[in-house]
């Protein structure tokens, strides 16, 4: 009976192993994945990045603040104040990863990827360690604290100008372009296209 019962499982044991192996021989493509499929998984770690700051630009800043209160009805001034401001401040720029598309060429083995352009992610100035010096003043001088986060707010604006003109964003696409490449190519796709819109 033990004879019988250990026959029986042996002949088990060999059906399976000839079974698996006819599985895999006849319909590899159960447990395989295609590159289109893994371009979905790819799509989805990207996505998870979601803004992809490349590049960041910090500066230091001094500005000169005026404010002057004249009599009433005339040009003339009754009293003058001018603030001298220092703050440091950064610019960073990026992608939005969320509006990523990814499509695979089978035949050509190549991977297209539509990336938007680059933006302004931050534009921030740090006020909380910002001087202040007081360069000219009297009693009779109004001088708005809110006035110093104004003329901050300009300046910032002016600078983000500036930078966007001097190349700031094209020179952010170029660096996503690079690390989308090396990511890319990392997780096995040796051809790829980046385009912007």
């Amino acid at each position: 009976m033990k004879k019988l019962i250990m026959n029986m499982f042996v002949v088990l044991l060999i059906l399976g192993v000839i079974g698996a192996g006819a599985v895999f021989y006849f319909k590899p493509s159960l447990f395989s994945t295609t590159k289109s499929s893994d371009t979905a998984l790819v799509k989805e770690r990207l996505v998870e990045l979601s803004e992809w700051t490349t590049l960041k630009y910090e500066y230091s800043k001094v500005i000169v603040s005026r404010s002057s209160k004249k009599v009433p009805f005339t040009d003339m001034k009754l009293a003058e104040a001018i603030k001298l401001i220092e703050y440091d401040g950064y610019l960073k720029a990026g992608t939005d990863l969320s509006k990523l598309q990814l499509s695979y060429d089978e035949t050509a083995k190549q991977l297209y990827v539509k990336v938007p352009n680059a933006t302004i992610l931050d534009n921030v100035a740090d006020t909380d360690t910002a001087k202040v010096t007081d360069v000219k003043g009297n009693i009779f001088s109004d001088y708005q604290s809110q006035q110093i986060f104004d003329d901050i707010n300009k300046e910032k604006r002016k600078i983000e100008e500036e930078k966007i003109e001097q190349g700031f964003l094209k020179e952010a696409d170029e660096r996503i372009k690079k690390l989308l490449t090396s990511f890319l190519k990392t997780n096995g796709y040796n051809d790829v296209t980046v385009e912007f819109y």
